[in-house]
């Protein structure tokens, strides 16, 4: 089947392009392309590139926050605590309903990729990964999901979460997740850190941990993990997320570890929309802001980018699945407003985003997979401002998702009116 997107508007050219797909690959872009195509889309000139990427979330925990207390702290500690007696009584029915809520909004939003991590703990055991691998099931074709098994009550801590961790990644989960600094001490991290490299080359998986999300500049598991991946040989398939904790360091520990991070190709995500909220609760002014040193790894190299994280939970009671909202705020928290700055931004959410899930044929060039999103402006600045409509969301060269907005200001049409004498 072949699809012909007319009048596109590239981020890299003035002149508008038009876009052969056929067998759900981009097989031509050109200038006055034409072709007898089955599906034809006029792009009139909007916003068009690869689909948007969440490499962050944790959909087990979505929309929860309706049916729990509320979180009186505001803290990460209190947040993480109200959540176990949800787990203890996770069923599928529910994490279908819930998750795919935000799966389905996030699809409307022009995200076709997606990497989950999954609580896998002795409070819920699988349950949550036998839930969140239906919801991946159920909406493969659509989206391409990638899972996490992630620890968050810790390992050492938890007795009995480390086989769950060899089940979950049974199971099918694909990626090694881990939260070291979640232990009693840093021999704990550390055994932490080493048996999550060790299930890790067992599965032949990459690594995405949760790393030092705290205030504290004495949370040091960073480091530790730089030293494991170059110490195992996974040089660019490991990622942090948070790293919060690097914002509280001095200057020339940050350095320190930014550059041992460079060497360990370690890649980073910040999340911006839940550190903001979690982190410095309990700080008089000055507060802490709870987000990494986003300009300093960009400095250094390190590919970056950040998540939804979470959507109406105990940790954070917005979010909207949308990327160009989280991009908005990201911007903000991180003074990302220079013009090469913003394009880096958008950047985050499409192609870094891909590199750090390691995702094969992404992009918007010949050869790459017709995964294409259409964003009603011209650039990537009105993008990240405005958050618009998304007109058409594309899946190797399917429509599976489109926006229709008709909207008039009133004011204006009665103060016209009563111009002419009409009213």
């Amino acid at each position: 089947m072949q699809m012909l997107i007319k009048n596109a508007k590239l981020r890299d050219r003035e002149e508008l392009v038009n876009i052969l797909i056929d067998g759900g690959k981009i097989v031509d872009i050109g200038v006055g392309l034409t072709a007898e195509a089955e599906t034809v889309i006029d792009a009139e000139g909007n916003l068009t590139t690869a689909s948007y990427i969440d490499p962050h979330i944790h959909l087990d925990k979505v929309n929860v926050l309706d049916v729990l207390p509320k979180n009186q702290s505001g803290t990460l500690k209190e947040a993480i605590e109200m959540l176990w007696d949800k787990k203890r009584n996770y069923v599928n029915e529910d994490i279908l309903a819930r998750g795919g809520d935000v799966v389905e909004r996030e699809i409307k939003n022009g995200v076709l990729n997606i990497r989950t991590h999954i609580d896998v703990d002795t409070i819920t055991g699988l349950k949550a990964t036998e839930g969140v691998l239906a919801l991946k099931d159920k909406y493969k074709g659509v989206v391409d999901m990638q899972t996490v098994a992630f620890p968050q009550e810790g390992i050492m801590k938890d007795p009995g979460a480390d086989k769950l961790m060899w089940q979950a990644m049974e199971m099918g989960c694909d990626v090694v997740g881990g939260m070291p600094a979640n232990e009693n001490c840093p021999d704990d991290s550390r055994a932490h850190v080493k048996l999550c490299f060790d299930i890790a080359e067992k599965y032949d998986a990459d690594v995405d941990m949760h790393v030092d999300e705290s205030d504290d500049p004495f949370y040091r598991t960073l480091e530790m993990v730089a030293d494991e991946t170059i110490a195992r040989g996974w040089q660019g398939r490991v990622t942090a997320g948070h790293t919060c904790a690097m914002a509280a360091y001095d200057d020339h520990y940050a350095a320190y570890v930014i550059e041992k991070v460079k060497k360990a190709g370690i890649n980073v995500i910040t999340n911006p929309v839940t550190n903001l909220m979690l982190q410095g609760r309990l700080d008089k002014q000055p507060i802490r802001r709870g987000i990494t040193r986003v300009k300093e790894l960009l400095a250094a190299g390190v590919t970056m980018s950040f998540g939804q994280d979470c959507v109406n939970d105990t940790f954070y009671p917005y979010g909207a699945g949308d990327m160009l909202q989280v991009a908005l705020i990201t911007g903000h928290a991180a003074q990302l407003s220079l013009p090469d700055e913003i394009e880096k931004t958008f950047d985050m959410i499409t192609d870094d985003a891909a590199k750090i899930l390691r995702l094969k044929d992404y992009g918007l060039k010949v050869g790459c997979n017709a995964d294409i999103v259409i964003t009603a402006c011209r650039d990537a600045r009105d993008a990240i401002r405005l958050t618009p409509e998304r007109r058409y969301v594309i899946k190797r060269g399917h429509v599976v998702a489109c926006t229709t907005v008709q909207s008039k200001l009133a004011i204006v049409e009665c103060f016209l009116s009563w111009e002419r004498g009409v009213l």
